[in-house]
């Protein structure tokens, strides 16, 4: 049938240059992004899984980062460490040599010097060896100087580290008498709090519960030979201590009349703290010092094992994680990712669909002068 309102040729013609054009579009898209999915009506389904792996992807590669960063905060923490080991080889170097009586009582206390500079620096190491402004030695980063490290993409997927508890000195101790210690600030748990007595005995006290007036505190005194005694006076008097945090003071005080005099006192914890407690201006101290020390580079080298061990384990979680990463990504780029070879066939196909449309379209609006022919 012959008509002219309505040219069903053109319609089909016009119809399938859209739908082409739509499917051209598409493949255009596809090549300009290189995805193969560049919203939902590509393919739901696949939107949803290249999403979630998205996350995975990018939770890895972010747990990869901060295995590593945890790996550089180690080795910071470990070279300390291996600073530490030294000064207390020399320490105990000091010792051995101030132990023999070939030296004087003047030899002695030069020795004692250099010893008592190196237990500073240690005790200075413990509160200045710092991670991007935290300190990570003296048992106050994490949770009591356990570090918790994310190495995964998802909740709960993490590393522990313990960096140990190596000293602080953040709080000083200065002798308002020789009945009194004042301290600059109330000590933390652990803190333990070292002086001599009528240089002859070394006494320590360990806090805690110290922001609460405690009322008496436990002195802890040894011999040359590490055994522990009573401590006392070199009147034989025993003396006993009690803190008031209002004051932020020890007071001590003795069975029975006498004095005493107290001299290097100091505030320290952890591995350094029986350390802090020593000297070697005599044999005997000397003696006892070894004993010490040598407790000391055990519980150091302890540490730095662990922390060793921690590098270790955490190399091997950053190359998996890697890997792990790489396998996700190619998985998403089988799903997300467009296949050029493909799609420039496409382009191609619907290149020519739309040019041969494009032909018959103007065929079909042509073919309506056919009917001016009837009206001659």
């Amino acid at each position: 049938m012959a008509t002219i309102n309505t040219n069903m040729s053109a319609k089909v013609a016009a119809n399938s240059l859209v739908r082409n054009d739509r499917t051209m579009g598409a493949t255009m898209e596809r090549l300009s992004t290189g995805l193969r999915i560049n919203s939902a009506k590509d393919d739901a389904a696949g939107l949803a899984i290249s999403s979630k792996m998205t996350s995975q992807i990018r939770g890895l590669d972010q747990a990869v980062r901060n295995a590593n960063d945890a790996i550089s905060m180690i080795q910071v923490a470990e070279g300390a460490m291996k600073e530490v080991t030294n000064m207390f080889q020399r320490m105990r170097e000091l010792a051995v040599q101030a132990i023999s009586d070939s030296n004087t009582a003047n030899d002695r206390k030069a020795l004692n010097n250099e010893y008592k500079q190196l237990s500073a620096e240690v005790q200075r190491i413990g509160e200045n060896t710092q991670w991007n402004g935290t300190n990570i030695l003296d048992d106050s980063i994490g949770t009591a100087g356990v570090s918790t490290f994310q190495v995964g993409a998802n909740a709960n997927q993490t590393i522990d580290v313990d960096f140990g508890n190596l000293s602080q000195n953040d709080v000083s101790a200065t002798l308002t008498s020789n009945t009194v210690i004042t301290l600059n600030k109330v000590p933390a748990d652990g803190d333990v709090l070292t002086f001599k007595v009528d240089d002859n005995q070394f006494l320590s006290i360990e806090f805690a519960s110290a922001s609460a007036d405690i009322g008496s505190l436990t002195i802890k005194a040894t011999d040359s030979t590490g055994a522990s005694v009573t401590a006392a006076n070199d009147d034989g008097n025993a003396i006993t201590a009690a803190w008031a945090v209002s004051g932020k003071t020890v007071t001590l005080t003795t069975a029975a009349s006498g004095t005493q005099v107290l001299s290097d006192v100091s505030v320290s914890r952890g591995t350094h703290a029986p350390v802090a407690g020593t000297d070697i201006t005599t044999r005997a101290f000397a003696t006892s010092a070894l004993s010490v020390l040598d407790q000391g580079i055990q519980n150091v080298n302890d540490t730095r094992a662990l922390l060793g061990a921690s590098m270790s384990r955490l190399e091997y979680a950053s190359d998996n994680l890697q890997n792990v990463s790489q396998n996700a990504s190619a998985a998403r780029s089988r799903v997300l990712d467009a296949d050029y070879a493909t799609e420039t066939t496409e382009l191609a196909r619907t290149q020519i669909i739309q040019q041969a449309g494009t032909a018959m379209l103007s065929q079909a609006n042509q073919s309506q002068q056919s009917v001016l022919s009837l009206l001659k």
